[in-house]
């Protein structure tokens, strides 16, 4: 970041950093219940559904949340999603009752919804080469989804489930203090135009692609969000590794799926900067689908490379799709646009928490569940395909630099 300027270090820095407490405070809970059903007695599905408010809060918010951060402040906007979120886990962490719990998810969960449209919107204004910036920025969320499992795994161990919540919100809400500090000092909101602008495609491509877009990120974030919550039983119940039932050793499974496919993101960014947009996008959901269709009946070793891969290729095509909607949507509009893609990403993939818990309960494991992430994988890979083509948006554009190119 030697080359940015001091606004530009302190949007894309404390973006970084924010992206890994986000995705980490997230996914607190499918670990942190695993040590809830033997305390109240409940079936793993149905304490599995009190996280459902807070992920789809996580996705339904973040439309209103690139509005307002367009139309009022994204500096202002990001302060309140790291200071509310904190606030979430902290009153989860005193909670009583399964209202009570689900109460403080769907809190964090409307608050963490404010990162992902004004966080990777900030990214993209103030970066050099986008894709690479992209890449860099998913290995701190991938950071922070691997560190998610294990943080709440080693708290369990050191004291209960409460100490999950309360040690990761009150870290929240100091990161909150420190980047209004930090954005009051650099003139950070004073900044509201792209510090590398590129040609805006017609109206035409803006709207096919975006529909397009729309269709294929609403099935990758089911994808994901169904693996995610997936893990840490899925681990529990197939990896006969453990001699006793425990807590950690599958919250550090999860951890090691997770650190090994947040590195190539930067792979995937760097890919992005170089080669079309289009074709790294459909070429990572192509190598998904045997992936998870292998997942559904692997077990053992077999099951922690397979995972792995799938976590990895989903990594790795997101540095590729922020791309393609940065490319496709008007700058002074970035977060809204952002907005709209992370609703229909994060706010679908909430149906993975019914997905998931149903079909476990229902059948007694996980083979259907990755049989349904095959079909949605095929489905992303096709309706990919349909994306515009480089050299016609170059025409559009009266020759312009490639979709491929954005971060140049």
């Amino acid at each position: 970041m030697a080359s940015l300027s001091r606004p530009g270090r302190v949007a894309i820095g404390f973006s970084n950093v924010s992206h890994a407490l986000t995705h980490m405070v997230m996914l607190l809970y499918p670990t942190a219940v695993l040590g809830l059903e033997t305390e109240l007695g409940l079936p793993y599905g149905e304490l599995l559904s009190l996280s459902l408010a807070g992920f789809i809060l996580f996705g339904a918010g973040a439309l209103p949340a690139g509005w307002l951060a367009d139309r009022w402040s994204e500096t202002g906007m990001f302060t309140v999603m790291l200071i509310g979120m904190g606030a979430g886990a902290i009153l989860t962490s005193f909670a009583e009752s399964p209202f009570q719990i689900g109460f403080g998810l769907a809190v964090m969960g409307l608050f963490g919804a404010i990162y992902h449209p004004v966080g990777i919107a900030m990214i993209v204004r103030h970066a050099r080469r986008r894709g690479r910036a992209l890449g860099v920025n998913g290995v701190f969320g991938g950071v922070g989804l691997a560190s998610g499992p294990l943080v709440a795994a080693v708290l369990m161990d050191l004291g209960s489930w409460r100490s999950a919540f309360l040690v990761p919100g009150l870290l929240s809400v100091a990161v909150g203090i420190g980047f209004w500090l930090a954005a009051r000092s650099v003139g950070l909101g004073a900044v509201r135009e792209d510090v590398h602008p590129e040609p805006e495609v017609s109206g035409r491509l803006m709207v096919s692609a975006f529909v397009t877009l729309a269709v294929t990120t609403m099935c990758a974030g089911l994808v994901f969000q169904s693996v995610s919550i997936a893990l840490p039983k899925l681990f529990s119940e197939r990896l006969d590794f453990f001699a006793e039932e425990s807590v950690l050793g599958v919250g550090g499974y999860v951890t090691l799926v997770f650190l090994v496919a947040a590195c190539f993101q930067v792979i995937g960014g760097l890919l992005a900067d170089r080669f079309p947009l289009k074709w790294v996008y459909v070429g990572a959901w192509c190598f998904q689908i045997p992936v998870v269709a292998l997942a559904a009946s692997a077990t053992g070793a077999p099951l922690v490379v397979l995972a792995s891969a799938s976590v990895l290729l989903l990594n790795g095509s997101a540095p590729a799709e922020s791309s393609l909607f940065a490319r496709y949507s008007p700058a002074r509009w970035r977060a809204t646009a952002f907005g709209v893609k992370f609703l229909v990403a994060l706010g679908v993939s909430a149906l993975g928490v019914p997905l998931v818990g149903r079909i476990h309960d229902g059948t007694g494991g996980f083979y259907w569940l990755f049989i349904v992430l095959t079909g949605l994988a095929i489905t992303v890979a096709l309706v990919a395909l349909t994306l515009p083509s480089e050299r016609g948006c170059s025409a559009e554009v009266g020759g312009s630099a490639p979709v491929g190119a954005a971060g140049d």
